[in-house]
């Protein structure tokens, strides 16, 4: 195994890694030097000279009713999900759902606290999105750890981003628990896209990331238009608005996500700390660390929380 050097950080460990097809280690920078991934799919991305093709297990069913396609905004370039049937379409030989962690989900334990069920945790990459914190999250009012008066109370998402590759983690959950997947991640856009290996190999099966949405559009077809639906979700705890660009952080789900992007290995540490962003999209959690929010990464969760928040 060949390491290879980080522009900025210098050499750096080789990590394991591999595609859902060869078991094969790898390894990847902490830029996007990884050649560009070849998907057989049916989505609306920029032009291309001449679009290429790559090997695949099955073809991408074509966008239902409920999946579209194409609506625009930032989920316009990758199929939408948006109901259990959209899921099932996705779903891998024998029934399971692949899921893509980015945040919190980095860390296997809080995955398995979630997923009790999940099998094969891995390590991947996602090309053509970047990580923003730039979403209310009410879990941090629920637990107590939202700091309201410095607007620090930010969870993550990704959103599509030309150009950007994150590492990310996936993992299969059985059929079964996708309603209550849907359910627990009310607010986000579910798409459907193709992690590689951090070999550069697409996987053979597509997989689902929760990504930005709209005020708008969650208000009208989440929330079905009822201001009852959403002040039970969002309105008591005095959000007006989820997906914004003028908060920073919660500090403790931030430090979580540093020290399960750590523990995943230095590619994937180096990775979440420069292509993950604050909301003015420029701001990178390394620089945000050494500067606004430095000291975040010495705070201790509360005892009740060390467990879930410990990386």
């Amino acid at each position: 195994m060949r390491a290879l050097a980080h522009p900025r950080l210098g050499p750096h460990a080789a990590v394991r890694s591999t595609s859902d097809a060869a078991q094969r280690s790898a390894l990847l920078p902490a830029g996007l030097p990884v050649p560009t991934a070849r998907l057989h799919l049916r989505l609306r991305r920029l032009p291309e000279p001449s679009p290429p093709t790559t090997r695949r297990s099955r073809p991408m069913p074509p966008p239902t009713a409920t999946a579209a396609a194409g609506r625009g905004g930032l989920g316009g370039f990758f199929p939408e999900l948006s109901s259990p049937a959209d899921f099932a379409a996705v779903a891998a030989p024998g029934g399971r759902i692949s899921v893509v962690g980015f945040g919190s989900l980095l860390s296997e334990r809080s995955a398995r606290s979630t997923f009790p069920d999940l099998e094969g945790f891995r390590v991947a990459a996602l090309r053509g999105f970047r990580r923003v914190f730039a979403h209310a999250a009410p879990i941090f009012f629920e637990r107590g750890i939202a700091v309201e008066a410095t607007k620090e109370f930010s969870s993550l998402s990704v959103e599509p981003c030309e150009g950007e590759m994150i590492v990310v983690t996936v993992f299969e959950i059985k059929e079964e628990e996708v309603p209550a997947f849907i359910e627990r991640e009310h607010e986000f856009r579910f798409l459907a896209v193709v992690p590689e290996g951090l070999d550069g190999v697409p996987f053979t099966n597509q997989a689902v990331v929760c990504a930005r949405y709209s005020d708008e559009e969650y208000f009208k077809e989440r929330c079905q238009g009822s201001k009852e639906i959403y002040n039970q979700r969002y309105g008591r705890f005095n959000i007006d608005k989820i997906w914004r660009d003028d908060i920073l952080p919660c500090r403790l789900y931030l430090r979580h996500c540093v020290l399960a992007a750590k523990n995943l290995g230095e590619p994937a540490y180096s990775n979440f700390l420069d292509h993950t962003y604050l909301g003015d999209r420029k701001t990178t959690i390394r620089e945000y660390l050494a500067t606004t929010g430095a000291g975040i990464m010495e705070e201790e969760p509360p005892e009740l929380l060390k467990s879930r928040y410990g990386g």
